[in-house]
């Protein structure tokens, strides 16, 4: 039996059910506790680093970076139903956080208020999270479809760069949006603003960080770069020649603090705590779809939800801000031997004895260093070889692709992830409303009707056609099956049967009824019928339900094409024939 599976015949009780860390107590193994330690203490060399640089990168100070890993690392082990997640600061949810406490902070703002309206919105995004997994709502994550995920994360990976550059150079511009930032930032090259020394530093903390990320991937290539910068600046004393560093931090562990914000500040908290939900839930389950699947587990998407819901209430009740999962710091716990969420425990424990007794360790830290890590997460974040993909495979998901992309990059990171949602849906509505749809005819050596664009000599039936409508009929489309119907009707002389292939119609509204009834009457003043094969009972049902067997003869419904086929060659006599040549073709050839 593999480690941590229970015995089949077990039956779990509710309460391991909606708090897992209970189960992982109650069953734990005295020979995982050396490997849990081991990897808590390799995550922690990546989560003090990763956590100040994603804080600063939402605007915040750097010290609620560690505030907030603590508490959602807690949090998470208590009612996380995965064993191998790791929560914390995440750099794609960062600069959702700063669009959405931005116009809610005058310029150069109190940073005392920033923080409590951050861990306002941790609350706030807690809650949703909690309320949408006890209500089983974890679909919602379907709402970013990979191609739009794509776009969104190239998008992000593009606007957190640029708006790290000037850090990296040792400078600060002050401008908002993509276009902007870019022109600031050349502008201020141009104007000698960087610094030269800090620029050397930023530059090599980054090649540093994805050198060793390539060549020596099993190294703590954060932690070994934030120790050698912190190294050169101590001895360098490279404060002396304008390179900003994080200082000390304040210290102490952060008291229970129960956010206060007034109330004109909740709406727009709100809205970009829906947004940051979705993100971090979708980031969350495809994160734990891949590790699950490595191990044979299941995802608990509900229990997923509320996790990660406590984990940002916990992170916001002590000063922190919004969590996800992250996918690269929950590779380095597993490689490291990861065994459970105790590891998370350690690393939440590490964390605490740096801010309590070792906030002195910090203080030679550049931030351009800083700069440079955000800026390889960020580049981590793009998915190139994903976009190259999907201009090979679909041109359509590709545009909704760079479509999604110019929305995160123009109009900024919530109306960016706003337009991914929107178009995600968008493009399951299209499908709906523009279909495939195919006439089919028999193929000589396989079995069944095909689609005779696929295989344009199939043999087709005198005076029948039979097409098949790859969609539910609904309103949106009941108008285009009609006047597919109808041209059919008027192209074809001696035209005797409609044959409907209605097994991929899996439902027909009261739009699509009142449609059917009226193009079955139609038919009929013609002389031809309007059958359908294989549809399914629900769906059937519903005809009945519509009473649309009125007008439909009930025996113009037929189990199988087969038997369609074979009821009309029962009725006429038709033989099956090869295709004709169409009008022009004949033309050409004389």
């Amino acid at each position: 039996m593999a480690e941590g599976t229970a015995r089949p015949d077990a039956k779990p009780a509710r309460w391991r059910e909606y708090v897992p860390g209970l189960d992982v107590a109650a069953s734990y193994r005295r020979a995982w506790l050396p490997k849990d330690v081991v990897a808590g203490l390799v995550l922690s060399a990546l989560l003090v680093p990763q956590g100040m640089a994603y804080a600063e990168l939402a605007g915040l100070p750097p010290v609620t970076g560690l505030y907030t890993s603590i508490l959602c690392l807690l949090g998470y082990a208590v009612f996380g139903p995965s064993r191998v997640l790791v929560l914390g600061p995440d750099s794609s949810l960062g600069p959702m956080i700063a669009a959405t406490l931005a116009p809610l902070l005058l310029a150069g703002g109190d940073p005392g208020r920033a923080v409590a309206l951050a861990s306002m919105l941790a609350v706030m995004v807690g809650v949703v999270m909690t309320v949408a997994g006890v209500a089983r709502l974890g679909f919602v994550a379907d709402l970013l479809s990979k191609p739009t995920q794509i776009g969104y994360l190239n998008g992000l990976a593009l606007t957190i760069i640029v708006g790290q550059l000037d850090k990296l150079f040792g400078f600060s511009v002050d401008a908002d949006g993509l276009i902007a930032e870019t022109r600031d930032f050349f502008s201020g090259l141009a104007n000698g603003e960087a610094n030269a020394t800090a620029a050397v530093l930023g530059i090599g903390s980054l090649i540093g960080i994805l050198l060793l990320n390539r060549l020596l991937p099993k190294v703590p290539s954060v932690l070994v770069v934030v120790v050698l910068a912190a190294l050169v600046v101590n001895a360098f004393d490279l404060q002396d020649h304008d390179v900003d560093t994080i200082g000390v931090l304040p210290q102490g562990f952060p008291p229970f603090t129960i956010p206060s914000v007034g109330w004109d500040d909740l709406p727009p908290l709100l809205a970009g705590a829906l947004a940051i939900a979705v993100v971090a839930l979708a980031d969350t389950m495809s994160t734990a779809s891949a590790f699950a699947a490595r191990k044979g587990d299941r995802v608990r998407g509900n229990q997923e939800m509320v996790g990660i819901g406590v984990a940002n209430i916990a992170a916001g009740f002590f000063q922190g801000f919004p969590v996800s999962t992250s996918g690269s710091r929950t590779a380095v716990a597993e490689q490291a031997g990861s065994r459970s969420q105790v590891t998370g425990i350690v690393g939440a424990a590490v964390i605490t004895v740096v801010v309590v007794f070792a906030t002195s360790l910090m203080q030679y830290v550049p931030q351009p260093t800083l700069g440079a890590i955000v800026i390889a997460a960020a580049l981590s974040l793009a998915d190139i070889r994903g976009t190259r993909r999907l201009w090979h495979q679909r041109r359509t998901e590709f545009l909704l692709s760079v479509v999604a992309l110019l929305g995160v990059a123009l109009l900024g990171v919530l109306p960016g992830i706003g337009i991914a949602v929107a178009l995600s849906i968008l493009n399951v509505f299209r499908r709906a409303w523009w279909p495939h749809q195919a006439e089919l005819g028999r193929v000589g050596g396989i079995a069944g009707l095909h689609d005779t664009v696929s295989y344009p000599n199939a043999q087709l039936l005198p005076g029948l056609v039979v097409h098949r409508f790859d969609a539910p009929l609904i309103f949106a489309n009941a108008r285009m099956f009609s006047d597919t119907v109808r041209e059919i009707a008027g192209e074809r002389p001696g035209l005797r049967w409609i044959v409907i292939a209605a097994e991929p119609i899996t439902d027909v509204d009261t739009t699509a009824s009142d449609m059917l009834q009226e193009l079955d009457a139609w038919l009929n003043a013609r002389g031809v019928s309007l059958v359908f094969a294989e549809m399914k009972d629900p769906v059937r049902a519903k005809i009945e339900r519509y009473e649309l067997t009125r007008t439909i003869d009930p025996a113009h419904f037929l189990p199988t094409l087969d038997d369609a086929v074979a009821e009309y060659v029962r009725q006429t006599g038709a033989q099956w024939r090869d295709p004709q040549p169409d009008a022009d073709d004949e033309s050409s050839r004389r």
